[in-house]
């Protein structure tokens, strides 16, 4: 995600964006409010006109996820063309409009600003540290749905953002847990944890020092921002802290790195990293051999070469819609979104308001959402994360995705026991 943030320095920027925005994006026009009150019809209001229902989706397809972003959004547009073949809902086809911020705080928060007086809510929005940026908005004025690809547990606690999956510091617990049980880390070691600045990084930190704590580790700590790729400094310090593993929370290009790194100064420690952490592509690279070798990703899905009827249908059918567009955990994490967003407009359609409350309101009545992805998602909690379970996965060029299960989903005790 190329971009000049830096999470401090950008906080300026942002309050000022912030203040602007609060007040001017309230200014509806004459599509705005309740309408279709009548007996018998469906109370609609903001972010539809005519037959449509409009959706945001703010990505980011230029920057550091650039390929997370694409895989994402061309999920996503995928499910709403097959939502509307379907027959929609309640006589309304879905449409999304996608602004790409290129993990720009900036260009995060104007995207927001001009979306979302024009949207029921918004299927897909990339960044911790931006989402957080705007909750103050979402939860106090705006009220629509966010469903966020990003998982910072300071996004809890809102009905209206709505966490799929286990929240970064749950899924470095769940990360950790793995190096203890699978790769030899044991009472008094130290792990090294290569972690992004902002909201992202310092949720998967706190996650990693309470389970430190709880396991008698040490962590040792490297702060880098997006914009840093080269994790030479990195490694050179965790080499001479004599750590056992390393957990990695930032990005693809920074897994490739640090591994590669790792790999060519021969010290031959697992990494395992967060979620968003890889894109298969890296498999073509120099960095490829060390990453099937010793690298690991913490997943809150099952990968899209799961052996199941939902991942395999879905592979055939987004093969059929983008050819030339390889495959990744991308398509999931969308499809899966998506499939909520879906889910909750087909259950406020039932009880006949697809207004911004009635769509908030019917996605906490989803209490076991399963897209065939291996973990039920349970959303009638705003103040816990959907799941706490975690998939570990490993870079596997000969499977599809370039991924593959080495542990099955599963919350480890400390994440299970662990609240705010």
């Amino acid at each position: 995600m190329s971009t000049t943030y830096a999470a401090k320095a950008a906080a300026g920027a942002l309050a000022a964006l912030l203040v602007l925005a609060g007040c001017s994006s309230k200014a509806k026009d004459d599509e705005g409010g309740d309408k279709g009150t009548a007996a018998g019809e469906v109370k609609t209001g903001d972010g539809i006109s005519g037959k449509t229902i409009s959706l945001g989706v703010l990505t980011d397809m230029t920057g550091v996820y650039a390929t997370l972003g694409k895989s994402v959004t061309q999920a996503q547009q995928l499910y709403v063309k097959q939502f509307n073949a379907d027959g929609g809902v309640c006589g309304y086809k879905v449409e999304l409009t996608v602004r790409d911020h290129g993990y720009d705080p900036q260009k995060a928060v104007a995207g927001y600003t001009e979306l979302e007086p024009k949207v029921l809510g918004f299927a897909q929005f990339i960044g911790s540290p931006f989402v957080a940026a705007v909750k103050k908005r979402i939860d106090g004025q705006d009220k629509g749905l966010v469903l966020p690809q990003a998982w910072s547990d300071s996004l809890l606690g809102s009905p209206y953002i709505r966490v799929i999956g286990s929240t970064y510091d749950i899924e470095t617990m769940n990360a950790v847990d793995f190096l203890m049980k699978e790769k030899g880390v044991k009472k008094g070691d130290k792990i090294g944890h290569v972690y992004f600045e902002g909201d992202y990084g310092e949720s998967a930190l706190v996650g990693s020092k309470h389970i430190a704590e709880e396991a008698g580790l040490t962590v040792v700590e490297q702060k880098i921002k997006p914009t840093d790729n080269d994790m030479t400094a990195q490694v050179a310090a965790l080499k001479k802290a004599g750590v056992k593993a390393i957990v990695l929370s930032a990005g693809p290009r920074q897994a490739a790195s640090l591994v590669g790194v790792a790999a060519a100064g021969k010290f031959n420690v697992p990494v395992i990293g967060n979620n968003s952490a890889f894109a298969p592509q890296l498999l073509g690279t120099q960095a490829g051999p060390a990453l099937m070798a010793n690298y690991y990703v913490a997943s809150p899905s099952l990968p899209i070469g799961a052996d199941t009827p939902e991942a395999k249908k879905l592979v055939a059918e987004y093969k059929k819609a983008y050819p030339k567009d390889s495959l990744d955990n991308g398509i999931v994490a969308g499809w899966t979104a998506a499939s909520a967003f879906g889910q909750a407009l087909k259950k406020a359609c039932e009880s006949k308001d697809l207004t911004r409350e009635g769509v908030d309101k019917a996605l906490l009545t989803l209490d076991a959402l399963d897209t065939g992805f291996g973990i039920a998602q349970d959303f009638t909690d705003p103040n816990a994360a959907s799941s706490k379970e975690s998939v570990i996965l490993q870079p596997d060029k000969s499977v599809t995705g370039g991924m593959k299960v080495v542990r099955e989903p599963e919350a480890s005790e400390v994440a299970e026991a662990y609240t705010k």
